[in-house]
């Protein structure tokens, strides 16, 4: 990793550069693919899983058999394991569950609130160099507690033809309407305009590489909505010499393996840690099984020494990091003051993974810079809230005139006619 002492605040924009294209880089080629899944549907996807995942499909639906041949698969050990994340998983969402908001805003003038499922959700789980089937548990768990009705999941088959056996076998267990092999681009250009076999989403979840990012961020211009702009995976660790250096390292790496385009960055008050975390790295990273991956990843990431933890917190929260780890003498003063972050791991003993498995919470979350304004996965992405209001005859009376003189204000006398002839109906 590349270190970087005391760097001026002016150059922390060029350092903290994450190694993402731009959208202009990679817009040209989605829109190609949008436009022949628009115009072609499953022939479209078919030819695209063709070139890219170099398998030919007779059918992109999976079948019963394929499901029930995935669950004998899976071993009991893992079940366990998957069944223990489901139920945290659960737990969290469940408790982000709220009553109905009723209030009289004056007398006779009745709001109120309820919350309402989006009825057709498409989750997007990468299966690439790693099926992804924690994320799986992230989005159909609380899509299914919220009342989705349509839960639909597209994932690239691999060589043989078929979704890793611990996706499919997990979508079933959390109640996926339906499966689909196909990933990529063209996934996300198959729920955005709908297929044959693909249908039509409302709100399409999930990570993805630059690609499907855009891809995601290219559907909103269709009408479908997306949970969040969330990238290649990224990790920022705050230590000092009070943190295990091993850990850290471990941290560091586990985020770096996911990919080549992926980023971690150390930020300490301290040169000598910062020399034990590199040392450390360089060991773990010798016996990973996805080292070039890891390799290529470190080769996009930072140690960077401050002075002070203040001056740390504004690096931080410029950079606006995916995942953040604190190990600090000083922990609370990040917890309380951090402003941008997609979710936290606080000591030497929360390591990122737990989050990314099965602690409860959720870990699809923005990359990129975007935890500046966008939250992560939750139960109310797979909601929206709907206002209701009813008025009374005392309420029309009560509001009416204010309503009237503030429409006649903005010239808008349809407007205000709406409450006059209520008004005069009253006097009669």
């Amino acid at each position: 990793m590349k270190t970087h002492i005391n760097p001026k605040k002016e150059d922390w924009q060029n350092i903290l550069r994450r190694p993402t294209k731009t959208v202009d880089d990679i817009e040209s080629i989605v829109i190609d693919v949008f436009e022949n899944v628009k115009n072609d549907g499953d022939k479209a996807l078919k030819a695209y899983t063709s070139k890219f995942d170099q398998v030919n499909l007779d059918a992109l639906l999976v079948s019963k058999d394929e499901i029930n041949e995935a669950t004998r698969l899976v071993s009991q050990d893992l079940k366990d394991a998957i069944q223990i994340a489901k139920v945290n998983i659960e737990r969290f969402h469940e408790a982000q569950q709220t009553d109905k908001v009723t209030l009289e805003t004056m007398r006779g003038v009745k709001c109120w609130q309820e919350k309402r499922p989006i009825q057709k959700v498409g989750l997007y789980i990468p299966g690439g160099t790693a099926p992804l089937f924690s994320t799986v548990l992230m989005l159909a768990i609380p899509a299914k507690i919220a009342g989705c009705k349509e839960i639909v999941l597209c994932s690239p088959p691999n060589e043989n033809g078929k979704i890793a056996k611990e996706i499919l076998y997990t979508a079933n267990l959390c109640g996926v309407t339906k499966m689909i092999k196909v990933g990529g681009i063209q996934a996300i250009a198959g729920m955005t305009f709908g297929t044959e076999t693909v249908p039509q989403m409302y709100k399409i979840f999930g990570p993805g590489n630059q690609y499907v990012t855009v891809a995601k961020q290219i559907a909103t211009k269709y009408g479908v909505a997306i949970d969040m702009p969330a990238g290649p995976s990224e990790l920022l660790v705050m230590a000092d010499e009070s943190a295990n250096p091993n850990y850290v390292a471990a941290d560091l790496l586990s985020q770096a393996e996911h990919g080549s385009d992926s980023q971690v960055i150390l930020v300490t008050t301290s040169k000598a840690f910062a020399d034990k975390v590199n040392e450390a790295l360089t060991l773990q990273l010798e016996v990973l099984p996805r080292k070039d991956i890891a390799t290529d990843a470190i080769k996009n990431s930072k140690s960077i020494i401050v002075e002070d933890f203040k001056t740390a917190l504004s690096l931080i929260d410029e950079y606006g990091p995916e995942h953040f780890i604190v190990s600090t003498t000083n922990d609370d003063f990040f917890v309380e003051h951090i402003g941008n972050a997609g979710s936290v791991f606080i000591g030497n003993y929360t390591p990122e993974s737990a989050g990314d498995y099965a602690s409860g919470t959720n870990h699809t979350l923005p990359t990129n810079g975007y935890t500046k304004a966008y939250s992560g996965v939750n139960l109310d992405s797979f909601l929206k809230s709907i206002t209701f209001q009813k008025i009374s005859q005392k309420g029309i009376a009560n509001i009416g005139p204010a309503i009237e003189l503030m429409a006649e204000a903005e010239g808008l006398q349809a407007h205000k006619n709406a409450v006059t002839l209520r008004l005069k109906d009253l006097e009669s």
